[in-house]
C-alpha cells in the first residue's frame, strides 16, 4: 500500500488539492462543507472520465451479448483449440467487438481512483468543518454504521445493473460478485474515514444513471 502511494503521489497531491478547491467553493457561495465539496467532486472526475466509462460499459455489454454464441463455439470446438480461437476471433470481427476494448478504459481511470483513495483517506480536514450531516468527523469512521450500509446496498445495485444480459458461466460468476463484493466493499468502510465512503457511495449513484441510459440508448437501437 506504502508503495501505490509513493508511485501515484503527484496525483495524490492533485486529488488533495481539487477536495481544498472544492471545499473553498462551498466557502465562496456561503455553505462551506467538505460534504458537499466530496460530494461536487466525485461528481466532477466522474463526469471527467465519463467518454473512458461509457467506452468500457458499451465494450461489456457487447461482450455479454455475445456469450451464448461464444458458449456455442466453445462447445462445438472444445476438443481442437486452434479451431475455436479462429472461429472465436471471426465472431468479433463479424460484430466489431474488440474483447480488450473495456480494458484501456478501466486502466486509465485507476491511476485517479486509487489517487482520491489515498487523498480522502489522509486529507487535512479543517476541525471547524469536519461534521457533516450525523457524522461528527468526515476523517473518522461512521459511527452510526449508516454510510457502510449505503456503500454495500449501492455495491450491490450496481453488481446486479452491471450483471443484466450475462448468460452462462458469465452469469454465474456474475451472481458470485454480486453478493461478495458488497459484503466486502461494507465491511471495509466499517474502518475507513466518512469522506471516502461518501464518495464511493455517491461514485456508484453517478455510474448507476450513467448505465441506466447507455443501456437504454443501446436498447433503443436494436
Amino acid at each position: 500500500m506504502e508503495f501505490l502511494s509513493s508511485v501515484f503521489q503527484p496525483i495524490v497531491d492533485l486529488m488533495s488539492s481539487l477536495v481544498t478547491y472544492a471545499f473553498q467553493f462551498t466557502q465562496m457561495v456561503g455553505y462551506p462543507s467538505y460534504g458537499v465539496a466530496i460530494i461536487l467532486l466525485t461528481i466532477f472526475i466522474k463526469a471527467i472520465l465519463a467518454p473512458l466509462t461509457v467506452k468500457q460499459i458499451k465494450s461489456m455489454k457487447a461482450m455479454q451479448e455475445l456469450q451464448p454464441r461464444m458458449q456455442e463455439l466453445q462447445n462445438k470446438y472444445k476438443n481442437d483449440p486452434a479451431r475455436l480461437q479462429a472461429e472465436m476471433g471471426a465472431l468479433y470481427k463479424e460484430m466489431g467487438v474488440n474483447p480488450l476494448a473495456g480494458c484501456l478504459p478501466l486502466l486509465v481511470q485507476m491511476p485517479f481512483l486509487i489517487a482520491i483513495f489515498y487523498a480522502l483517506q489522509g486529507y487535512p480536514y479543517d476541525q471547524n468543518y469536519v461534521q457533516f450531516l450525523w457524522l461528527p468527523s468526515l476523517g473518522e469512521p461512521d459511527p452510526m454504521y449508516i454510510l457502510p450500509v449505503l456503500s454495500a446496498a449501492s455495491t450491490w445495485i450496481m453488481s446486479k445493473q452491471t450483471g443484466s444480459g450475462a448468460t452462462g458461466a458469465a452469469a454465474q460468476q456474475q451472481k458470485i460478485m454480486t453478493i461478495f463484493m458488497p459484503l466486502f466493499i461494507g465491511y471495509i468502510s466499517l474502518n475507513f474515514p466518512s469522506g471516502l465512503v461518501i464518495y464511493w457511495i455517491v461514485s456508484n449513484v453517478f455510474q448507476f444513471v450513467q448505465q441506466h441510459f447507455i443501456y437504454k440508448g443501446l436498447e433503443a437501437k436494436k
